[in-house]
């Protein structure tokens, strides 16, 4: 039984002592400092800076391409308003994004959503107020527009063009745009991956797209993918969110495509594209040292229709059966996407060419095969 006069602690009762303790300490200070007012306070002046020394590469070389090319980019603004068709009047939202001078006479690339259903635009470059440019055309299968400033100011100076044939999932990227209106942002990343089909906006596979991991923002559509020497290897053209917003998952149109298609947008010399008339699966197969893509789906009334060409199938017991890998076109080895559509390029519409392919790869049945593909063709826009 427990002594009246037992002085054993309490359980809390040292915390409690704590506890007033601080209190009565907080309250000398304040008393304190009330009664002798700045006697805590001392004389100070700004600390003395610690020299920084260089600049580390990366830094030097992520200014240098952003002093070099952003003079290139420029901030591309379609006023909204109503527009009159044969179907009525309609209202168009205003829209923004980024495009980049292509040559010293005016012409601008964006994408095609930039500037859909206008036929002018506001255009600012760095540090000038907007000017009118006049839209010229657009291919809407690669969401590529080229729109041409009126009155172009003197020393354009023109982005110098890349390659995307060679590029490599790690390699350093630069992206300059106006993501939610604030003019010539520079972002970087890297190159996430290589030869993604993604969907244009009119529902046609674009091929061979290129993934980054670099902030792309509402805004930056149309703007420049840069490489370390600051050449240009794609068009920012979508990102992958639910919010709407970078969530690490860009896409770029390959330079390749943009090097082919712009010049016959600006002479007005499109008429059809050359296909095989085939659907490449979005990943590329790995065969021996090189990665080779493989036919996903043909399509009726076509060239690889015609001959024969398969693509992803099911089995009786619903199992995928892989469909035919292309190896080369007309002798050229095809490795990705954007050289099925290069190749095809040098070729002309109602032409044969040999495309080699291997059948049911990775199985007991599998053998390469040489088909001749007569070429047909689709409308650029």
């Amino acid at each position: 039984m427990t002594s009246p006069y037992d002085t054993r602690p309490r359980p809390g009762a040292g915390l409690a002592l704590a506890l007033a303790g601080a209190a009565f300490v907080m309250t000398g200070y304040m008393v304190y400092e009330r009664m002798f007012p700045g006697a805590l306070r001392q004389a100070a002046a700004p600390r003395e800076i610690t020299p920084r020394g260089e600049l580390a590469s990366f830094e030097k070389t992520a200014i240098a391409i952003n002093e070099k090319c952003a003079p290139s980019v420029v901030h591309i603004r379609a006023p909204g308003g109503y527009q009159r068709s044969a179907y009525g009047v309609r209202e168009v939202p205003e829209g923004t994004g980024t495009g980049f001078v292509w040559d010293e006479r005016g012409y601008i690339v964006t994408n095609f959503h930039v500037v859909q259903g206008r036929t002018e635009v506001l255009v600012a470059l760095r540090g000038l107020q907007e000017a009118w440019a006049d839209v010229v055309d657009w291919d809407p299968s690669l969401d590529i527009a080229v729109v041409k400033l009126r009155q172009p100011p003197k020393n354009l100076t023109a982005i110098e063009i890349g390659t995307s044939k060679d590029l490599q999932v790690g390699q350093a990227v630069f992206a300059i745009g106006n993501p939610f209106g604030l003019d010539h942002t520079l972002t970087t990343g890297v190159i996430s991956a290589l030869d993604r089909v993604m969907e244009s906006v009119i529902g046609t596979p674009i091929e061979g797209v290129i993934q980054t991991d670099a902030a792309i923002n509402p805004g930056n559509s149309g703007g420049p993918l840069l490489d370390s020497a600051g050449r240009l290897i794609g068009m920012n053209t979508a990102i992958k969110s639910p919010s709407g917003a970078s969530a690490g998952i860009g896409f770029a149109v390959p330079v390749d495509a943009i090097n082919r298609v712009v010049p016959q947008l600006i002479s007005g010399d499109k008429g059809q594209r050359p296909v095989l008339g085939i659907k490449p699966a979005q990943a590329t197969v790995q065969i021996g040292a090189n990665r080779h893509p493989m036919i996903e789906q043909v399509f009726p009334d076509t060239g690889a229709a015609e001959a024969g060409l398969r693509g992803v199938t099911a089995d009786r017991l619903g199992n995928a059966v892989w469909g035919d890998v292309i190896l080369s076109i007309a002798g050229e080895p095809v490795n990705s996407h954007d050289d099925i559509g290069r190749i095809l390029e040098k070729h002309e519409i109602g032409e044969t060419v040999d495309v080699r392919v291997l059948r049911f790869p990775g199985s007991d049945a599998q053998q390469e095969l040489t088909v001749p593909v007569r070429i047909t063709g689709v409308q650029r826009r």
